[in-house]
């Protein structure tokens, strides 16, 4: 997280400081890149450029804070993967990627919170075995850190689904890991069976 930075850095960026641009590319990145490859595998690294690239263009436009542009940038990833898959639809021979090949975690990335003793690449993998919609939230959720607001947002349900969606899936990723109990709906902040506490659970 940028904190108290976000502002100046988003104000440089706007008005084509390159370095500035830089600095939210290394702090936002890593989580978009692991986002798209659970989704489309070895096409990510394409659409994490064509997001970017639309960031550039249109960053001199977006208002907020660092959680806001954080909401819009993965909504613009959203963007992107929904006309994949309609582009895959129409072309059903081009290859749809292998969910298997993940890109291994940053340094702190809450993944390792989230699922404790397996690797990350394991950890995206085995949330790709969720069905497509709760795999999105977890990860939107858990991941990236985005709160149940802004994640319903992006993938236009309402908070309380976002919330619900969120701990069935990490209750159905506790059961398979060994029959763990899962926490209530009601126990706050912390992530079924992990001991941790996942941003703005329950909240």
């Amino acid at each position: 997280m940028l904190g108290p930075e976000f502002p100046d850095v988003l104000r440089l960026a706007a008005m084509g400081d390159g370095g500035a641009f830089a600095r939210l590319w290394r702090e936002m990145h890593p989580p978009l890149l692991r986002y798209l490859r659970l989704s489309t595998g070895d096409t990510a690294e394409d659409l994490a450029s064509e997001v970017w690239l639309e960031v550039a263009r249109r960053i001199g436009r977006f208002r907020g804070g660092e959680p806001e542009f954080r909401g819009w940038l993965f909504t613009l990833a959203r963007r992107r993967l929904i006309d994949q898959r309609r582009y895959e639809t129409r072309h059903p021979e081009l290859p749809t990627g292998d969910d298997a090949r993940l890109d291994g975690p940053a340094a702190d990335d809450t993944m390792a919170a989230a699922l404790e003793d397996i690797s990350t690449e394991a950890a995206l993998a085995f949330i790709a075995t969720l069905p497509r919609d709760q795999a999105e939230i977890v990860l939107l959720r858990v991941v990236v850190g985005l709160d149940a607001t802004q994640v319903a947002k992006i993938v236009g349900k309402s908070p309380g689904a976002v919330r619900i969606a969120a701990h069935r899936g990490l209750r159905t990723l506790t059961a398979r890991r060994g029959g763990a109990d899962a926490a209530s709906p009601d126990a706050g902040a912390r992530a079924p069976g992990t001991g941790i506490v996942a941003p703005g659970w329950g909240a």
